[in-house]
């Protein structure tokens, strides 16, 4: 019992030197730094990144926020990108999900707000914008991929690196 005590509280302090305590306030203010332009109210915004828009919701009570932005609706895919972006989530798609809501396909990033650091914000939305370029390609967010079934059946592009502000 009392090694388990030990390790409960190890614990504890552990995960009080990780959280990165995000805030809704500190996260406009990256978004407004990295992004082109930026329309919205804490914990909702619309910004655009190079030529997309991205949104990012976040529900401080219950410490979640998301990063996302449209790609297609659903009757225009064909099964075999629908299947491409199952794939993908499993191999290439790494951070950010393909997702099916409201009969459209999203990247989406989620994510528990408070343990947020400012680099995973940065990286997310370079993730979601990648995400939703390379759609019908190499359903990718990024160069790395896991092993395995990796290819998708079309495409050869490369993600890139949109050119955030730092303003």
């Amino acid at each position: 019992m009392k090694k388990l005590s030990i390790l409960f509280f190890t614990l504890f302090l552990t995960a009080g030197l990780v959280a990165q305590d995000m805030s809704n306030e500190r996260l406009g203010e990256i978004i407004t730094r990295v992004a082109d332009t930026v329309a919205g109210d804490t914990g909702g915004w619309q910004f655009l990144v190079e030529d997309r828009i991205l949104l990012c919701i976040t529900d401080s009570g219950n410490n979640r926020m998301r990063i996302i932005t449209p790609i297609a609706d659903v009757a225009d895919l064909s099964q075999e990108e629908i299947r491409n972006s199952l794939i993908a989530n499993f191999h290439t798609a790494l951070d950010v999900k393909y997702a099916i809501s409201d009969e459209k396909m999203w990247a989406i990033f989620v994510h528990p707000l408070r343990e947020l650091s400012a680099e995973q914000v940065e990286s997310a939305i370079i993730q979601v914008y990648n995400a939703s370029v390379t759609f019908g390609t190499i359903y990718s967010s990024t160069t790395l991929s896991f092993p395995g079934n990796t290819q998708p059946d079309s495409g050869t592009a490369e993600p890139k690196q949109p050119k955030l502000q730092k303003g």
